[in-house]
């Protein structure tokens, strides 16, 4: 009984934390420009004031406008059951969860870009046609990631290999678990459109591809994406840490707490990065991921040679 209710937890403290690891990046970066900054809960006010207002929707838009950010949503609070935190097991854990989250993460990209693609509008067409561009380098590198993981712990689930980092895993062979965090921190801000492959705040139309495919969003479909999105970064974060920390060397009333505590701690390192450095120009964005994906490989090769 007390496995199952720290299975349910896990996701709803995903659920109920991840937009504010939002702030918690806005505060770092007001920080370092000598600002005071928005509220730490400014995410949460933000989505609760679109939930509370009208949708409109464009005369050339079909169903799968409509339909795209319910998709999406769903798509991300099924992940947050499959991504465990803390150590513990997640509540939907199967050989082979890994591949289904990352057909998961796929489906939710798939959808936000059909849906720009739906509105007819060139616009949000140059920012799908990037989100694509960008993702066909980012997949590779994540899945090559996941498996290194995977034969270094002997395990195809994320709940076994998050189990099987240990003390020990990283005294017999540190370059793997290294390598792949390296690699997956390139995908985690890809992913998540932030700096330096994309910057989240900013609309000038030659440089945005996340925020172009969702201009014409509003009401609560526009919040169903922004917090999709929350929920996303917090489950890139969340397989970072578990990658990285051997959580299940402690008790779940410690591990929990620590591993929350980690999640923020990589939000607060994407503040630093995004207040130390400028995106990117976009042809050099495919540099940056194929670094990654030559990570990936060596961690793979590492993992193999063990």
């Amino acid at each position: 009984m007390t496995n199952i209710a720290i299975m349910i937890i896990q996701p709803v403290i995903a659920m109920l934390l991840a937009p504010m690891l939002l702030g918690v990046i806005n505060r770092v970066k007001a920080f370092f420009a000598g600002r005071r900054g928005q509220p730490l809960l400014q995410p949460y006010y933000d989505l609760w004031r679109l939930l509370h207002k009208g949708v409109v929707y464009s005369t050339t838009t079909s169903w799968v406008f409509k339909i795209a950010p319910v998709i999406c949503l769903t798509a991300i609070i099924l992940t947050a059951f499959i991504v465990p935190l803390g150590g513990g097991r997640s509540l939907l854990s199967f050989n082979g969860d890994l591949i289904f989250a990352a057909y998961l993460l796929g489906l939710m990209r798939f959808f936000i870009v059909i849906g720009a693609l739906d509105t007819g509008s060139s616009f949000e067409g140059m920012g799908a046609s990037r989100e694509v561009q960008f993702s066909a380098l980012a997949e590779p590198a994540l899945f090559i990631a996941l498996a290194a993981m995977a034969r270094q712990t002997s395990s195809v689930s994320l709940s076994g290999i998050f189990s099987a980092v240990t003390p020990q895993m990283w005294t017999s062979n540190c370059a793997t678990p290294l390598l792949t965090a390296a690699a997956m921190i390139i995908v985690l801000l890809t992913e998540n459109a932030r700096i330096p492959v994309d910057d989240p705040n900013t609309h000038l139309e030659l440089t945005m591809i996340h925020e172009v495919m969702v201009l014409d969003n509003s009401g609560p479909d526009f919040a169903f994406i922004l917090y999709g999105s929350a929920l996303k970064l917090w489950i890139f974060a969340a397989i970072l840490v578990g990658m990285l920390l051997p959580m299940n060397q402690m008790p779940l009333w410690i591990s929990i707490p620590a591993a929350v505590a980690a999640v923020f701690a990589v939000s607060v390192f994407i503040g630093i990065v995004e207040s130390c450095m400028a995106r990117f120009r976009l042809i050099s964005v495919p540099n940056l991921l194929f670094t990654s994906i030559s990570l990936a490989i060596l961690s793979l090769v590492f993992a193999l040679r063990n």
